[in-house]
């Protein structure tokens, strides 16, 4: 016959009771504990483990500890390997993979108000997300690029800039950056790592153009991309949301 133990749902997390896990392991419930205690850090390592009591012999209040999959499965391995406990372990593994298939069932709308209502509710929680970001990042990030926004720079400032926002890049790699995303030429050249015209287009560059007379007498042209106000504001951005996603 097949063990069955019993996985109960709290604050939306399948959960077992180290009750649970004695009896299924054939061990004394006090020594289940000892081991959680012994190997706390480890299991919190997948949530905290949450203790709970509850009225034992003549009301005596029982500890017991409620452990989510992560952590039952974990302290599964500190157990001694006996015939009962891989036993346990397997009936441990199909009990909360069928209880988390029913949840997923139960969470399918069945209908369509309940589609839509999910929907809705979908929406909201990415707009509340969307709205978060924005308000953590881009308010901090703007108040640095606005302050410059009347005054072209160069791309070595525009990286002092993203680096007091917290985006770890120096000049070349931003030089690299801009080349790879399409502001920048790549071609090797006398044009090279100037402005594209998409990023012309855009505002993002102005190119300094300067004459330089030589030794000789000739004239030639020394051409510095700039980065306007508008593209500090792009880039700081536009940068700080990637390395938010790498963070993440």
């Amino acid at each position: 016959m097949t063990a069955v133990v019993q996985v109960i749902e709290r604050d939306g997390e399948m959960r077992v009771s180290s009750e649970a896990v004695a009896g299924g392991s054939g061990v004394q419930h006090k020594n289940v504990l000892e081991l959680i205690l012994a190997n706390i850090t480890d299991l919190a390592e997948f949530g905290e483990v949450a203790f709970e009591t509850r009225p034992g012999y003549n009301n005596a209040p029982v500890r017991f500890a409620l452990l989510n999959e992560q952590q039952a499965t974990l302290l599964m391995t500190f157990q001694r390997n006996t015939p009962q406990v891989r036993e346990f372990k397997k009936v441990l593994v199909r009990t909360f993979f069928e209880m988390g298939r029913k949840l997923a069932a139960l969470a399918v709308p069945q209908t369509l108000p309940e589609a839509l209502r999910a929907y809705a509710a979908e929406v909201e929680q990415r707009e509340a997300l969307q709205a978060k970001v924005a308000l953590d990042a881009p308010k901090v990030l703007f108040a640095d690029a606005v302050a410059t926004a009347d005054t072209d720079i160069l791309v070595g400032d525009l990286a002092k800039i993203l680096r007091g926002n917290g985006i770890p890049v120096g000049a070349n790699r931003l030089f690299e950056m801009l080349r790879n995303d399409g502001f920048l030429i790549r071609r090797r050249g006398t044009d090279w790592n100037m402005p594209t015209q998409r990023s012309m287009e855009l505002g993002l560059f102005r190119v300094k153009e300067t004459a330089v007379t030589h030794s000789d007498g000739h004239v030639t042209i020394s051409k510095t991309p700039k980065v306007t106000g508008k593209g500090q504001a792009y880039f700081v951005n536009r940068y700080a949301g990637r390395f938010m996603e790498v963070a993440s």
